[in-house]
């Protein structure tokens, strides 16, 4: 391709326009670039999709390649760059052609602006590994953190947030986020800014269940006082306009996604619809994790109806058993035949045997039985009657160790506090099964790693070893059964993870870490009905 656009003054003999009108009038962007990448000329069309100033653009940088790394001259494959323009809807995205002038240091580059198409298809893109990811059965946390990092991405937003409503439907928390700079506090901040009258949309969202759109929300925010305590936290990354999109699940809220728009970006028709399906995927992978949630609970009442069976199998047999041996005594003295003190001592010795084996089956079950713990009781104070309840039943040394100076357990969500208890329960029960030990220790803390918290729990014995246990026959082995699975799925679901490992020379130790999420309440502790 060979442009003269010195010639542009006079038309070539014989024909209809000149290379340099065919230059200017054409609506497909055309610049000329020299070696360094720099423009020498551009037609109107590429002035105004790159956002060039009026006058001579000799010498400004152009959003292409340097020649030497562009697709070789002649080349008719597209390529595609990114360029930050200097016009409203900030960055842009060209798909472009480059020939070189025959016998000079010039390329005439021949583009078009595929933005929108290409940010479509990222879109689509983007839904589509969503679904993948809810449908691969992820845990929540990584599963929203993913999506939220997509969202962000996918349309090059400042900062994107996905919140979880809990199972009482009060608190909200932080589950997925992208952007901007973690903090502990944020939510201590966040609420000082909603005393203060500070107007929190995501909660409109949520209560009316449909999305909301704000323009020039940083300024608004930036310029009210009562949004100070937060100011410089929400400062970096700068953003402009807001979105906030409730994720409904049959027609129920079930978390919020909000969307913080890079300056010079707008939200369209597009921008909202895109939203709408993310958050769409995002109610789908809380919805399936309820459902996981109540699968566990038919299982646990599955469970409940084993435990009865066996109360039926051995503790209703064995006191049927001890009924009949005390009535066979009495039956002789009825008849004036008094027992043999031989006879006397061994219907005590099996009386009290078969007492024993009662009692001990009834301690484990109750054990195994035992109601979940929730706020008013208390996760410290069930475990310790937990591990109380296991010493006394199997002549173990168990010990409790609490690290929780700041009080923080108790104030942790109910259902979080249930899925710990049940972690650490069944620890201890496949130790207590599977281990031999002589002795157990249960710890939990609250720990912290610059601005994030989390709990660690672990369990650890002194029996024969994980490497070293077995399983009987017909029942799965410790470290792969349905308990095992059912620890690293409860875990999963807050992000955590479960690990286990023999000690040396004997013993396992079951680790349990679990990150903390902050929450916000979705109603105002002052007042029944949400802030404005």
């Amino acid at each position: 391709m060979h442009l003269d656009v010195r010639s542009s003054a006079q038309p070539a003999p014989g024909s209809d326009a000149s290379a340099a009108d065919v230059f200017q009038h054409v609506q497909e962007g055309l610049a000329v670039i020299d070696a360094a990448a720099r423009f020498v000329e551009a037609n109107p069309a590429a002035r105004a999709l790159c956002g060039l100033p009026a006058g001579d653009v000799a010498g400004v940088p152009s959003p292409f390649p340097a020649p030497g790394s562009a697709p070789s001259p002649g080349s008719t494959a597209e390529a595609t760059v990114e360029w930050l323009a200097g016009r409203p809807g900030g960055r842009r995205e060209f798909s472009y052609l480059v020939s070189q002038v025959p016998g000079r240091e010039q390329w005439v580059v021949s583009f078009r602006d595929v933005t929108v198409s290409r940010r479509q298809q990222r879109r689509l893109a983007a839904i589509a590994k969503a679904a993948s990811r809810v449908a691969s059965k992820r845990s929540l946390v990584g599963t929203l953190e993913a999506l939220a990092r997509e969202v962000a991405q996918t349309d090059s937003l400042a900062a994107v947030q996905v919140l979880t409503v809990d199972s009482g439907g009060h608190r909200l928390h932080v589950m997925g986020a992208s952007g901007f700079v973690r903090a502990p506090d944020f939510f201590d901040k966040l609420m000082q800014c909603r005393a203060r009258g500070a107007r929190l949309v995501m909660l409109e969202a949520l209560e009316s269940r449909e999305p909301l759109v704000v323009a020039d929300r940083y300024e608004a925010v930036m310029q009210d006082p009562a949004w100070e305590p937060l100011h410089e936290l929400m400062g970096r990354p700068r953003w402009d306009w807001f979105a906030s999109v409730p994720l409904l699940a049959r027609g129920e809220p079930v978390g919020i996604l909000n969307a913080f728009f890079a300056p010079g970006q707008t939200v369209g028709d597009a921008e909202l619809e895109f939203l709408l399906a993310m958050a769409e995927q995002a109610a789908m992978a809380v919805d399936h994790a309820a459902l996981l949630e109540r699968e566990r609970d038919i299982a646990s009442r599955e469970e409940r109806q084993r435990l009865a069976r066996d109360l039926h199998d051995s503790v209703v047999q064995q006191v049927f058993s001890m009924m009949m041996q005390a009535r066979s005594l009495g039956v002789l003295v009825e008849r004036g035949l008094p027992p043999a003190p031989e006879k006397v001592a061994q219907v005590a010795d099996d009386l009290s045997a078969s007492a024993e084996d009662v009692l001990a089956d009834l301690r484990g079950m109750v054990v195994e039985l035992r109601p979940a713990t929730g706020p008013a009781r208390g996760l410290v104070s069930a475990l310790r009657s937990l591990i109380d309840t296991t010493g006394a039943r199997t002549g173990l040394d168990a010990t409790l160790d609490v690290d929780d100076p700041a009080g923080e357990l108790a104030g942790l969500d109910a259902d979080l506090l249930e899925d710990v208890y049940r972690i650490i329960a069944e620890a201890v029960h496949n130790s207590v099964k599977h281990a031999s030990a002589a002795t157990m220790r249960v710890r939990v803390a609250v720990v912290s790693h610059g601005s994030r918290r989390r709990l660690v729990a672990e369990v650890t014995d002194d029996g024969c070893g994980f490497e070293e246990r077995s399983a009987p026959p017909g029942e799965s082995s410790p470290a792969g059964g349905f308990g095992m699975t059912a620890m690293r799925e409860r875990a999963a679901r807050w992000g955590g993870v479960v690990r286990v490992r023999g000690l040396s020379p004997g013993g396992t130790r079951v680790h349990l870490t679990l990150p903390l999420l902050p929450s916000l309440p979705t109603t105002d502790p002052n007042d029944e009905e949400p802030s404005a």
